[in-house]
């Protein structure tokens, strides 16, 4: 195992086309499940100059006017140049309603653990988790600190600190690996998109360099331990002046940011998306029942890192196999470790959504619960109560060492 390494993980804003698509699609999801928690509800969305398409599947009572959450998602990003804006796009939607399927409309919270055990998945899939203890939140460093740039740089925006940076962004961070464990910040990118070019009042590339370096990057790092140094390459729209952005420059799709959703790459991901789906699709709860698992292994000092890996047939209530990677820093075997999780956790679907309240988060947050997730991260998250981040099972794992 590599012991000296250099890490990259990106991070993107709200407004960035991808994320726009995950937005818009987690938008619908919270809509639907707010009106009708026992839907069952898929929303794809794909952007370009001027366009917005959705497609859908559901099965639910909810009344949805797909158009108009679609604009609203737009204006709160904030798209209101000339070239997209949610006046002006035209929306075009693909809508097909799916047959209701009996078991899917009961409440988990009230069903036996035998009729838990009845309820079958309806698609395959193989899901990751992981955690590691480079932060107190037990992710990985290069995309937590990618996280914080964009965050700050989106909040330097929405206070109108500069007032010439438009929605559209993204960041980049490459982090310094020595014995497997942070030691500096090699490299960090940022690519601010503006309003306007220099010749029309924007800023020259000098001027926007000192202000994303002391209103951006200084907050940013503020408190942490690992901080760029003299040494520290630092890069700020390295190709020149990114004027506007967003579906006017390049078009977008729902679940093209798997590694911003998660892990940032440094761990396995699964290849399908997590936004647009609610929660009888095992494809994406299956990815947070596998975080949980992971990172009370982690808070229970039964490893520093440990990734692990759920596959799920169809028509089967559980998973068909369960792997644990330690990376050999595990204190256990990670066989033993695998058993363990087998022993104390929920894998199954219906235990997944009545363990996590899946069906009602939406409604228990003012209707707005999977959009917030589509950016910034499905895991890892300080500014969310998700029950994927919980540790509450890290003392019955230590006690079974």
């Amino acid at each position: 195992m590599r012991k000296d390494f250099i890490f990259t993980s990106e991070s993107v804003l709200e407004g960035h086309p991808d994320k726009l698509c995950d937005q818009i699609s987690d938008a619908i999801v919270d809509h639907v499940l707010k009106q009708d928690p026992f839907s069952r509800i898929i929303a794809e969305c794909a952007v370009s100059t001027a366009i917005v398409f959705i497609a859908a599947r559901f099965a639910s009572q909810a009344k949805v006017d797909f158009s108009y959450i679609a604009r609203q998602t737009i204006q709160q990003i904030g798209y209101d140049q000339n070239a997209f804006n949610a006046q002006t796009c035209s929306i075009i939607s693909s809508l097909r309603e799916m047959p209701a399927k009996e078991y899917m409309s009961r409440d988990e919270r009230k069903l036996s653990d035998e009729e838990i055990d009845s309820i079958p998945t309806n698609n395959q899939a193989t899901l990751f988790g992981f955690a590691c203890n480079q932060t107190a939140d037990l992710m990985p460093l290069p995309i937590f600190l990618a996280h914080k740039l964009s965050r700050e740089l989106a909040a330097v925006r929405k206070k109108v600190q500069l007032p010439y940076l438009a929605t559209d962004g993204k960041t980049q961070v490459a982090v310094e690996y020595r014995d497997r464990r942070p030691a500096r910040i090699h490299s960090l990118t940022v690519i601010a998109s503006q309003g306007k070019p220099a010749s029309q009042g924007g800023p020259d590339l000098a001027r926007l360099y000192d202000d994303i370096r002391q209103t951006v990057i200084g907050p940013a790092f503020q408190g942490e331990e690992i901080r760029p140094d003299g040494k520290t390459k630092i890069f700020i729209n390295p190709e020149g002046p990114f004027i506007a952005g967003g579906p006017a420059v390049h078009s977008g799709l729902t679940g093209r940011k798997g590694g911003v959703d998660t892990y940032g790459e440094y761990s396995r991901q699964s290849g399908a998306a997590l936004s647009g789906k609610g929660p009888t699709r095992i494809d994406r709860i299956g990815a947070y029942a596998a975080r949980y698992a992971a990172k009370n292994v982690v808070a229970a000092g039964l490893a520093e890192e440990c990734e692990v890996q759920l596959s799920y047939s169809i028509g089967l209530p559980k998973p068909v196999s369960i792997l644990v990677e330690t990376f050999n820093t595990g204190k256990i075997p990670d066989e033993k470790i695998a058993l363990l999780l087998e022993r104390h956790f929920d894998f199954r679907i219906g235990g997944i959504i009545r363990q996590f309240n899946l069906r009602f988060l939406p409604s228990l947050n003012q209707g707005d619960f999977y959009r917030r997730l589509s950016v910034y991260g499905h895991v890892g998250r300080k500014d969310m109560d998700l029950p994927w981040e919980h540790t509450d099972r890290a003392n019955l794992l230590k006690d079974e060492r």
